[in-house]
């Protein structure tokens, strides 16, 4: 028994030193440069790694593959999960929204996008959410999505149309 954890253990810290800088940087670009967020989904892919041990190929190197997979569904997880989570707005926030100077307009203004927001499929709000909420680029939103950048680009559009017909349907 204790042989077997210490060949798990050498086994463990083998994969770690052959890829866990390469997968860090990969993480580094999947979180745009958020060093806490890439250790973090980096310690949870090696965790699932470990989980793994026992049916992980021998060949370190060939682990590669499957450990980028691993790092990338973890990290949209990661993402889908702080997207899912219900962000304090300040009306002060989304007063770009609104075409009036009252701040009841504002207000107003700012219901309407919300309401009309939840009319949204789910991928069309996670586009809006990461490109005009998050502030990134269609390329960066399509690597945390891991859908190709034209897509992300489309959803956009669609899910712009879709909000201001909403929007429009509202009568603001």
């Amino acid at each position: 028994m204790v042989t077997a954890a210490k060949a798990n253990d050498a086994k463990m810290q083998a994969l770690y030193d052959a890829h866990a800088a390469a997968l860090f940087q990969f993480l580094m670009r999947l979180t745009f440069g958020d060093r806490e967020t890439a250790l973090d989904l980096m310690q949870e892919t090696m965790l699932r790694a470990w989980r793994n041990l026992d049916v992980l190929a021998e060949d370190v190197r060939s682990l590669r593959p499957w450990l980028y997979t691993v790092a990338r569904r973890v990290a949209i997880d990661s993402a889908r999960a702080k997207a899912a989570r219900p962000q304090e707005v300040v009306v002060t926030d989304l007063t770009t929204f609104a075409a009036g100077d009252d701040e009841m307009e504002r207000v107003v203004a700012v219901q309407t996008v919300r309401q009309a927001m939840t009319m949204l499929s789910e991928q069309h709000r996670s586009v809006i959410a990461l490109v005009y909420r998050r502030g990134l680029s269609a390329a960066d939103a399509a690597a945390v999505l891991g859908i190709p950048e034209g897509t992300v680009k489309s959803r956009t559009y669609y899910a712009l149309r879709a909000l201001r017909e909403a929007i429009e349907g509202a009568g603001a």
